[in-house]
């Protein structure tokens, strides 16, 4: 396989934050021209089993896929495996324990929201989340959108969902060590996901990609949604810095959300060691 392959190794469904089912979006991918798909619900191989039959179905060729929340330096980082086998037992008792603090985390969401006049909120964003141990950021803002109080959920995360306003509650996730590792041992391979959207220094930057690499991750994502033009170019020589190899994702999570459509970013740079040659072994057809 070549770097120029249309793969999209980063998407969300209703198991997770996404709004459409695992079926629909091997449909949407097949009809985008998609050759190889994952599907990479958060902390979540719930709808794995779908996403595999829905690619048979389609023609697509398919990889098992997760990403998985991590704190790492008081951030969130976020870790997509791909190629994994999804009945790994410390994979999915890993995954559990990450889920677990979803839930209480929701509660003083809506508690922070009731405090400045919003009622209600953790009920509506309920209504949203098709997995309620998943319960997430997003269904929040879909659950003020619907209500009025903002015009979409760019604004919503802007005035009440980001670090310091009234929605915000921090977590810490997994580490990033046993993300890598639960990954690992299943047989998958780590990337690192969208790293352009984390606000790391220079520093923190370096610490983040030695600490993923000596822990045995493998690659980064380097052709992503949230990437302008120059991040692909700035992240292409952090890959090869680094000697990991490349992986490209749209981030999908809805028609009428997300910036990027499934199967439509560039290719990835040619001079790049694209992450499917490291998974062809596990790639299902």
């Amino acid at each position: 396989m070549t770097p120029s392959l249309n793969a999209d190794l980063h998407c969300h469904s209703v198991v997770s934050d996404g709004t459409l089912t695992p079926e629909a979006l091997a449909e949407r991918a097949k009809a985008n021209g998609v050759e190889l798909w994952a599907l990479t619900d958060h902390d979540e191989v719930g709808g794995l089993q779908r996403a595999a039959a829905a690619a048979r179905a389609n023609g697509l060729a398919y990889l098992t896929g997760v990403e998985i929340s991590v704190t790492f330096i008081e951030q969130t980082v976020h870790v997509v495996g791909l190629g994994f086998d999804p009945a790994s037992q410390a994979l999915q008792s890993g995954l559990r324990q990450t889920r677990g603090g979803r839930g209480q985390r929701a509660l003083d969401m809506s508690d922070g929201l009731a405090k400045i006049g919003i009622q209600g909120a953790y009920e509506g964003a309920l209504k949203f989340a098709g997995n309620h141990d998943l319960i997430s950021r997003t269904h929040f803002a879909r659950f003020l959108v619907e209500s009025g109080v903002c015009r979409d959920t760019n604004e919503v995360f802007r005035k009440y969902l980001t670090e310091g306003k009234p929605g915000f509650i921090e977590h810490r996730w997994s580490s990033l060590k046993d993300a890598v590792r639960w990954i690992t041992e299943a047989g998958g391979v780590a990337v690192i996901a969208h790293p352009a959207r984390y606000k790391f220094t220079a520093t923190e930057e370096f610490a983040l990609f030695s600490e993923f690499k000596n822990h045995g991750g493998q690659a980064v994502e380097v052709v992503t949604g949230s990437h302008t033009a120059a991040e692909y170019v700035s992240y292409a020589a952090i890959a090869t810095e680094f000697g990991l190899a490349a992986s490209r994702g749209s981030d999908f999570h809805s028609p009428l959300e997300s910036h990027t459509e499934l199967g439509t970013l560039p290719p990835l740079p040619e001079h790049l060691t694209p992450v499917w040659d490291l998974l062809a072994g596990r790639i299902q057809h």
